[in-house]
Order: structure tokens, then C-alpha cells, then sequence
């Protein structure tokens, strides 16, 4: 029988199907951060139960580290107590723990692949719904509550309804100064925040193709924001030249074993899904959005449509206007910006600087602008600094942070004053998500970096070289 990618994932994975309810799934790999964790680890205390394979699950810091002066204590006593619960849990039951100041420390969903703990074929979770990042790499990814946490600490498995399935195509060639999160807010733009709710999500297309890892994981990341479970793109060359070597991925010949499994993992020709969109590449523009969702998005040379041309209610739409104190027909671009954010785990890799600094490269800071650059882990800091894209933004008047998770969700001291407006290329801009007040563009490192410079949004097609 024809099967989908998904399908053989999630297939093999599972160890019991419930007659009329979820499928009990084995799960590869957990990922915890201090923020879901400590009341999962409370459960097992209180009921006396270890942690079944605390091989198989790994532990990182990074929605509460403060991204400046990391060697000091933390001074936010909430964020403080979760931190040192996250040390003493992870200690307490033999799991590895990178915490602040450790050299592999940084956002769980960046150093995941960098470590090689990420792999095709692999069934992943986390107290965190952007987990669908780690399905760029072929694998089944998605964000659980806390009590789900609790579930895969103590059994190593999750009951889940098996999701439908989905099928988005991007054919053609991307256009200049177009980025794979452009591509991201362009779908999510066209099938709504809820439009993938139930489904998980398999991006096909010669655009995916020749997309970098970076870029696809930029894309899967951002799945849950159409309301998908997750989302996935088959391993190919791309994947496994990426995969191969790091720490945690197969070696001598269980490297080859394991090939000889990732390759078989694409969708057969005649498999169906659910549902299936196409879009042409060449259509995508830089994206931005206007309004308090993710999918109110729109190409950066449009104008803000009228409530009788979008999906949903006409006194939500106006309220979301209201709140960023936008207007339906104003054009996006020209309008103010107070702050720029360049990180989280959407943009905070090294091709997201290296974008940045190439527009940059010989300009000078806005002066009203406070510009937040955050590396989402100190490989991705180490790069820029071997690669010479620190000097690039120092001549040009900016200052780099330290990592974490930083302005994408005002856990830390990153927040975004009331009323103030951000261009970020972090993944939501809900009301207060940056901070109580803040009014959120999300955008790509390019159109950042183009507010950056002048003070407003402005199209980065017009000063790339």
C-alpha cells in the first residue's frame, strides 16, 4: 500500500493502537527547557517514578536566560527558580542538562540539529509548539503539554491522534530578496491561522528542494501557525550532508545502516493526501505582516486590505487594526519602527546574520531604532564572529547579544515597551507577545535589517546590492 513520508514515520512508531482512539508512539527523542518541565517532574516525584530513557531526552535553557551579561545571576526571581529547577531535575535523573553557561547551551529548537540530536525518520517532542522545526529533517516533531511531558519522561511514549494529511507545493524559483520565511508567511497568509488545523503538513516542490536545512527549518517552524500539528520535508542530499559528522548522529556503520533507511523516506507516486495546495514561487514577495495574528500577513508593497476581503469576523479585524493602530488601504511601507528583533528559533541561525550583514554591510544603524541582535546558540554566535559578520555590524553601529530565546515571547528582559513597534523575525505577533503593548511585524532578517538602517519598513529589494 502507497504511503505518504508521514505514514512511514508515524507507522513505525507506533507501539499499541487504541480501538476508537489515539495511537500509543514511541518517541526517538524529548527535548526540554525550563519553562514546561519542573510541574512534569513534580508529577513523577510525587507518584515515585523514574525516568525511563533519560538517554533519549535533553535538556536546554533558553525562554528564561537574559541574553546580556550571562555570567551574573539571574536577576528575575521566577526565571531564576525555573532555571535552577531545570539543573536540579536534569541532574536528579540523569539527564543531559546545558544550562547557562554551558558551550552547547541555547534555543532547544537550534541546538537540536546542531548537535546532530535532530535525525531523519525520528520521532521528536517538546513542552514547546515551534518543535515542529525538527521536521525539516524528515522527522515526525511537535510540541505537548506539560502532562504529556510527564507521559514521555515516564513511558518514553505519547498517545496521539493520527493526524490527516496535507500536501503544500511551492514550485518555481524564489525572486531577489525573497527568504524562505517569506515563503512561510505567504502560505500561512493564504490558508489563515486556523487552515491546517488537524493536519500534518508535507512541504514538496522544487522551492523546498533547493532550499538550505536552515531555510526548511525556518519553514517547519513556522507550520503551527496555519494551525498544523506539524510539519515535515523529505531527507535528500541537502539533509544528509548536514546531518553527517555532528555529535549525536550515527557513526562507521550504523552511519550506514541509517542511510539505508533515510533514503526510503519520501512519499510514494501515488500516495493521497487529504488535501494538497500548489503556489507559484515567482509570486512570493517579501512578506510583513500588519495585524495580531501570524496570518495577516501581506507582500511588503501592498496595501493593508479592507475587512470585507479577509477570512473572519469584521469586529476581530477591526480590533486587531485598532491594537496596532493601523488603518485598512495604508500601505506598510514607510510606517515607523521603534525596535528590530533578529533571533528566536524561526531566525536565529547563522543564515539569518549572514542575511542581515549583507545588507548592513557599509550602512549605518537608524538612530531610532534599538536593534536586538540574539544568536540562537554560541555555535551560531561563534560563527559570526569567525565569518567576520560581527565586524560588519559593529562598523555599522550595532551590538550582538548573547543567546536565547530572547524578544520573541517577553519571558526574559528583552520585552518591547507599550506601544512601540518591532519589526521581528521571531514567529508570533499576537497582542502582548513581545511584551504588554507591543505592536509585532514579523518579517525576514532582510526586511529587519532594511528597518534596521532606515527607521521604517522598508522594501529590502530596494537597497540589496
Amino acid at each position: 500500500m502507497s504511503k505518504t513520508l508521514f505514514d512511514k514515520v508515524w507507522d513505525t512508531h507506533v507501539v499499541r493502537k487504541i480501538e476508537g482512539g489515539p495511537d500509543v508512539l514511541f518517541i526517538d527523542r524529548h527535548l526540554i527547557h525550563e519553562v514546561t518541565s519542573p510541574v512534569a517532574f513534580l508529577g513523577l516525584k510525587s507518584r515515585g517514578i523514574k525516568v525511563l530513557y533519560p538517554e533519549r531526552t535533553f535538556a536546554t535553557a533558553d525562554h528564561n536566560t537574559p541574553t546580556i551579561n550571562q555570567h551574573l545571576p539571574v536577576a528575575d526571581p521566577l526565571s531564576a527558580n525555573q532555571l535552577k529547577a531545570l539543573e536540579q531535575n536534569s541532574r536528579e535523573y540523569g539527564i543531559s542538562h546545558w544550562g547557562l553557561g554551558h558551550q552547547k547551551n541555547g534555543i532547544v529548537h537550534v541546538v537540536g540539529p546542531e548537535y546532530g540530536i535532530t535525525q531523519p525518520g525520528a520521532t521528536i517532542v517538546c513542552g514547546d509548539s515551534h518543535t515542529s522545526t525538527h521536521g525539516a529533517f524528515g522527522a515526525i516533531a511537535f510540541g505537548i503539554g506539560t502532562s504529556e511531558v510527564e507521559m514521555v519522561l515516564s513511558t518514553q511514549c505519547i498517545m496521539q491522534p493520527k493526524p490527516k494529511k496535507m500536501r503544500i507545493n511551492v514550485t518555481g524559483q524564489l525572486s531577489k530578496g525573497v527568504t524562505p520565511k517569506d515563503v512561510a508567511l505567504f502560505i500561512i497568509s493564504k490558508l489563515t491561522t486556523s487552515g491546517a488545523t488537524g493536519y500534518f503538513v508535507e512541504y514538496a516542490g522544487e522551492v523546498f528542494e533547493k532550499m538550505s536545512m536552515e531555510g526548511r527549518m525556518t519553514v517547519c517552524n513556522l507550520s503551527i501557525e496555519m494551525g498544523a500539528r506539524g510539519g515535515m520535508i523529505a531527507p535528500d542530499e541537502t539533509t544528509f550532508n548536514y546531518v553527517q559528522g555532528r555529535e549525536f548522529t550515527p557513526k562507521g556503520e550504523a552511519w550506514d545502516k541509517a542511510m539505508a533507511y533515510w533514503k526510503t523516506l519520501k512519499t510514494d507516486a501515488d500516495a493521497v493526501f487529504d488535501i494538497e495546495y500548489t503556489y507559484d514561487g515567482s509570486a512570493i514577495e517579501p512578506m510583513i505582516t500588519y495585524g495580531t495574528n501570524p496570518g495577516m500577513g501581506i507582500g511588503i508593497s501592498n496595501h493593508i486590505p479592507d475587512a470585507k476581503e479577509v477570512e473572519g469576523g469584521v469586529a476581530t479585524y477591526e480590533k486587531s487594526l485598532g491594537y496596532m493602530d493601523f488603518h485598512q488601504g495604508d500601505s506598510m511601507i514607510g510606517k515607523k519602527v521603534d525596535y528590530v528583533f533578529v533571533g528566536s528559533c524561526t531566525n536565529g541561525r547563522i543564515e539569518d546574520f549572514r542575511a542581515f550583514a549583507s545588507l548592513v554591510k557599509g550602512k549605518k544603524k537608524a538612530e531610532n531604532v534599538t536593534v536586538w541582535l540574539v544568536p540562537g546558540s554560541h555555535i551560531v554566535e561563534s560563527q559570526i564572529k569567525e565569518e567576520g559578520i560581527l565586524d560588519i555590524l559593529t562598523e555599522a553601529g550595532f551590538t550582538l547579544r548573547q543567546p536565547g530565546c530572547s524578544a520573541c515571547l517577553a519571558m526574559n528582559d528583552d520585552k518591547v515597551p507599550a506601544g512601540k513597534y518591532a519589526v521581528s523575525t521571531s514567529n508570533r505577533n499576537f497582542e502582548g507577545r513581545q511584551g504588554p503593548g507591543a505592536r509585532t511585524m514579523l518579517a525576514s532578517p532582510l526586511v529587519a535589517a532594511a528597518a534596521a538602517v532606515t527607521g521604517k519598513v522598508t522594501d529590502p529589494r530596494t537597497l540589496l546590492a
